[in-house]
């Protein structure tokens, strides 16, 4: 795997993490802080965070979590709750690490989890908004056989051979990790609903009408139980990757979102 010119490395806690910043990183003013998917990285969003802050005029920062992309490894199998131990433990300390203090969560899938997460814990300065992609806040049905189906990919179709030029030796600890707690059968009894009354910060989730690893069961349970500003944006035929499959959809939707919490906080 060979880094991106612009990739760094920052010792955070402890631990090696790769990360990518976009513009100057001014705790005086908003930072878009983006938390990728279960099998993603630094390097897999690609191009969007980028268009993302140019729509939005805000700094950004990209970083990998331990046992993904060019970060340190992590020990396995992971725990059940590490969502939980990532959004308490590691995420504060990160965005001390690079003096965000207006941070705009922008999560996929376990980053969509752990940015509710984060924003629903007590004693925390709520972050400025919240964008949940594809996010999950209770275990599914769907969700299991989605993962079930990755197992597969993974082992016999050449899925790791694809995650192989992102994730470099990270690749089996990067996929074991999420696949084998996914389906450890205790995981069925994972939820994070607790944390969603105490989200004041506004929140868009957006979610695909096709998406193989969760329902609209997981927008309306976030709906019903925060309590600060909610908007949905539900995608007809789109998947789990809304900012890849309908990408102009959604940055336009994200930019317009994030513009009104940057307003917000600058009067």
């Amino acid at each position: 795997m060979t880094a991106a010119p612009d990739v760094r490395i920052a010792e955070i806690a402890g631990t090696r993490i790769e990360y990518r910043s976009i513009d100057v990183l001014d705790p005086r003013k908003p930072v878009l802080v983006f938390l990728h998917e279960g099998l993603g990285c630094t390097a897999l969003w690609r191009d969007f965070p980028d268009r993302l802050c140019q729509s939005t005029g805000c700094a950004g920062l990209i970083y990998s979590r331990a046992g993904y992309g060019g970060s340190a490894a992590c020990e396995l199998p992971r725990p059940l709750d590490y969502m939980e131990q990532e959004a308490a433990d590691f995420l504060p300390r990160l965005l001390s690490h690079f003096g965000i203090e207006k941070p705009v969560l922008v999560g996929h899938s376990d980053g969509a989890s752990i940015a509710l997460i984060y924003a629903g814990l007590p004693d925390i300065a709520q972050p400025l908004a919240v964008v949940a992609m594809a996010p999950h806040v209770f275990c599914e049905d769907i969700s299991i056989a989605g993962i079930e189906a990755a197992k597969c990919e993974y082992e016999e179709f050449g899925l790791r051979k694809k995650l192989e030029k992102f994730h470099g030796i990270n690749t089996d600890v990067a996929f074991r990790g999420w696949n084998d707690a996914w389906l450890d059968p205790r995981f069925k009894k994972w939820n994070i609903e607790k944390f969603l009354p105490g989200i004041a910060a506004p929140v868009l989730a957006i979610q695909g009408r096709d998406d193989a690893y969760g329902t609209l069961a997981q927008i309306d349970a976030i709906e019903a139980l925060v309590c600060g500003a909610f908007k949905r944006l539900i995608l007809d035929n789109c998947g789990h990757n809304p900012w890849q499959e309908k990408g102009g959809e959604v940055l336009a939707r994200t930019t317009e979102f994030i513009s009104r919490a940057v307003k917000r906080d600058q009067r």
